[in-house]
């Protein structure tokens, strides 16, 4: 059984999500039946406290579900605080004698081989978009991830770590006997991750040996997925769904998000730079998002290269004149720490000095804690101290999925508080940036009330806000987790 988070103030009568529309009957991918609306699934229920029944006339291991008389429509209070879109996957970690070869169909070949006999399952994780939900839970956010999994032996596995982690699932594809037998096109995205003696990493995926998405043939937003993005607060999108939506797909999962006023999280990430001199709908698609998106996160590399400009918070403000709706343009530098750039300032806070073990995953965790507090409407400094702790507690393990930040380790860095200060380095970017904004710093140290240049925070003031905010988020949780 699949699970959705609702609250009990969602149970009103009528249907989670009533019948579908038709898809469009063309299809670009012959192997694969056009998908109609006639059979029903739906991945929703069990939401800390409240179980409720969804109509499936499929018989599916993984969708099985009874009729209840309960139903849900047109859910105005948004009870859900993020829903990710796309980009669920499995990592498979592997250490190998050598790297594939880079040679497509040599490495299609190698490819095929790892795959022909599936690893033992200790060697499998979640991956993709699964690591941004599985932070966001557990710092109390009510989550799920929309999306498309097969019923092999991964997809179910993907489904189990989702339902322990309690983060609800909800299926893009409305009728999956339709596509069934569709060989690969169906199956879970697998990403192979793969080591060799000397630590360097390769990566294969069947994304590799494609000009198309590997969902490409999923045309529109189903009600299932409409409801879903409009019962959340964030829809965060990043830029590895394109390896498996359409462009299309995606802009109308943007454009729907606008109109029933769910906010929309772009990370656009290492994809942000093929996705700008991509296809004409990709590079249209990309420019929505960068414009229209309430909050963009981007490395200070990344920034520069969107915008020409070096200077990261001159680079945030250049993006946020082009956006129209944009509120945050959030910068991540790596060990100095991070920036919110807003149109009426700039706050910036030093990371935390923690032993790095291994990155994967750091950037997907700090999405989740930006999402946290914009959510609970935070000022911007108390969220990059939340979102610089989560990020760096997800970088002292190994690995991401269920090895991102757990809750306590990052409430343990930021009661330590020892922050990686570089008081130079901010005073560099200080220099350049534009008259007439205010620029406030994260420190640890004494405030020098003499210092005109800049506002600084003491860290030690916003600790106990920042406990006593997140201490209650995960008691919220805890009390509707126990009511199950």
């Amino acid at each position: 059984m699949h699970h959705l988070i609702l609250s009990p103030k969602s149970l009103i009568s009528s249907n989670v999500f009533p019948s579908l529309s038709p898809l469009p009957t063309s299809n670009p991918n012959p192997n694969i039946p056009s998908i109609s609306c006639k059979t029903f699934r739906n991945t929703i229920v069990n939401c800390r406290g409240i179980e409720v029944s969804v109509l499936n006339n499929q018989s599916n291991s993984l969708s099985n579900v009874s009729i209840g008389s309960e139903k849900l429509s047109n859910v105005s209070v948004k009870d859900v605080d993020i829903a990710t879109l796309g980009n669920l996957c499995v990592d498979v970690v592997l250490s190998v004698p050598q790297l594939p070869p880079k040679p497509l169909p040599e490495r299609k070949a190698y490819m095929d081989a790892l795959s022909s006999s599936p690893p033992d399952e200790q060697y499998w994780e979640a991956g993709g978009h699964c690591n941004t939900a599985i932070a966001a839970a557990r710092l109390g956010l009510r989550c799920l991830a929309i999306g498309h999994v097969g019923s092999e032996i991964y997809g179910r596995f993907l489904l189990d770590v989702l339902h322990d982690e309690q983060i609800s699932f909800v299926e893009m594809i409305d009728d999956l006997e339709a596509v069934r037998r569709a060989t690969d096109a169906y199956q879970t995205l697998l990403c192979w991750v793969l080591v060799d003696p000397l630590h360097r990493h390769g990566f294969c995926s069947r994304a590799d040996f494609s000009e198309d998405p590997a969902f490409g043939w999923i045309n529109d937003l189903s009600r299932d997925v409409k409801s879903a993005i409009k019962q959340s607060k964030i829809l965060v999108v990043n830029g590895y769904g394109f390896d498996e939506l359409s462009p299309c797909f995606i802009l109308s999962a943007l454009k729907y998000a606008m109109e029933v006023g769910t906010s929309v999280f772009f990370d656009p990430g290492p994809k942000g730079k093929s996705l700008s001199t991509g296809t004409p709908e990709e590079q249209m698609a990309f420019s929505e998002l960068l414009t229209t998106s309430d909050v963009v996160l981007l490395t200070s590399d990344e920034a520069e290269s969107l915008t020409g400009i070096g200077n990261p918070i001159l680079a945030g403000q250049e993006l946020l004149k082009r956006g129209s709706r944009t509120k945050w343009v959030i910068i991540k530098m790596g060990s100095k720490g991070s920036m919110i750039i807003t149109l009426s300032g700039t706050s910036c806070a030093p990371s935390y000095k923690v032993k790095i073990i291994d990155t994967v995953g750091c950037g997907d965790s700090f999405v989740a804690a930006a999402a946290f507090g914009f959510v609970h409407k935070m000022p911007t400094i108390h969220t990059l101290a939340i979102a610089n702790a989560v990020g760096a507690a997800t970088a002292m393990g190994c690995g991401a999925g269920r090895n991102v930040a757990t809750f306590t380790k990052a409430m343990e860095l930021i009661k330590a508080g020892v922050l990686n200060e570089d008081d130079q380095f901010w005073r560099d970017l200080l220099d350049e940036r534009l008259e007439g904004q205010e620029f406030t710093l994260l420190s640890s140290k004494v405030v020098n009330k003499t210092d005109t240049e800049l506002n600084s925070v003491p860290f030690e003031k916003i600790v106990p806000e920042l406990m006593s905010k997140l201490e209650l988020a995960m008691l919220l949780t805890n009390v509707l987790s126990s009511e199950q």
